[in-house]
């Protein structure tokens, strides 16, 4: 079988299944939007206070072993 026999078939068959999906309609298709926006903000705010937080801390013990040591 050539090449181009095989995408023109997985072309088909992607169509094929393309068709039997039930797809959300608006108000299915909003909801999943808020979730995922809700989900990123989250993610955002968590990410940014963990690396903030161990900045800190990094920080905090960078200056106490400059002091032990400067001592």
């Amino acid at each position: 079988m050539k090449w181009w026999t095989k995408v023109r078939g997985f072309g088909a068959e992607t169509v094929t299944e393309l068709r039997k999906v039930t797809w959300p309609d608006r108000k299915e298709m909003r909801r999943s939007i808020v979730v995922v926006l809700v989900g990123m903000l989250l993610l955002g705010i968590f990410v940014s206070l963990s690396d903030f937080a161990l900045y800190e801390v990094v920080d905090l013990l960078s200056t106490w072993v400059r002091g032990k040591l400067g001592s």
